[in-house]
């Protein structure tokens, strides 16, 4: 199967694959947990956006529940509840830029703050499966292998796909690596499937 390079392709896929029995009884993973990385250049940024929502509504139409969430939406909801939004809004344009980011660090750490809250809209949300978008948009605060890493205990019995701005890659040298941007190395995180490449 070759790999789908068009947005319209991409778009195509995506349909297919995440339709797909296969894809929802998680067959063909040998026991790993059910993560798929689907990654797109950075630039596409605005366009897979859309793209992700036509496809939740499409996926929707034929019958599969999705769970769309944003690590971005979930982070200001974290700030808000906590009601420190405005007040980082406030001095974020004349305090120091380590600060601020230490700040956001601790209050939004994926294991004692972001991961319940994922936890919590899996227990309140029947779905088919997790969608989690937002990645650019909270980095460096929140890094995507943190997340991946600490929501294998949460969301292992449905299929989980990140749109990830970047690369994900895999050598059997470095093991998976993936590259935020396509600059910046996030880690290696090797416990996922690239969606694009997942034939059904």
């Amino acid at each position: 199967m070759n790999k789908p390079t068009s947005r319209k392709e991409r778009a195509e896929h995506l349909f297919k694959v995440v339709t797909s029995q296969r894809f929802l009884t998680k067959q063909g993973l040998g026991n790993e947990v059910p993560f798929f990385i689907c990654p797109y250049p950075a630039e596409e940024g605005l366009s897979m956006n859309e793209d992700r929502l036509a496809l939740v509504t499409r996926i929707t139409h034929a019958g599969i529940a999705v769970l769309d969430l944003s690590l971005y939406d979930l982070s200001l909801g974290i700030l808000e509840e906590r009601g420190i939004l405005d007040q980082i809004l406030e001095i974020e344009s004349d305090t120091d830029k380590r600060e601020v980011r230490e700040l956001l660090q601790s209050v939004l750490d994926p294991k004692a703050n972001l991961i319940p809250r994922i936890g919590e809209a899996i227990e309140a949300t029947p779905h088919d499966v997790i969608f989690l978008s937002g990645v650019g948009e909270v980095y460096p605060y929140i890094r995507s292998h943190n997340v991946l890493n600490n929501l294998q205990s949460t969301a292992k019995d449905k299929p989980t796909v990140l749109f990830f701005p970047g690369s994900y890659t895999h050598a059997l040298a470095t093991g998976a690596s993936l590259d935020l941007f396509g600059r910046l190395h996030d880690d290696k995180y090797y416990r996922a499937f690239n969606i694009l490449n997942y034939e059904v």
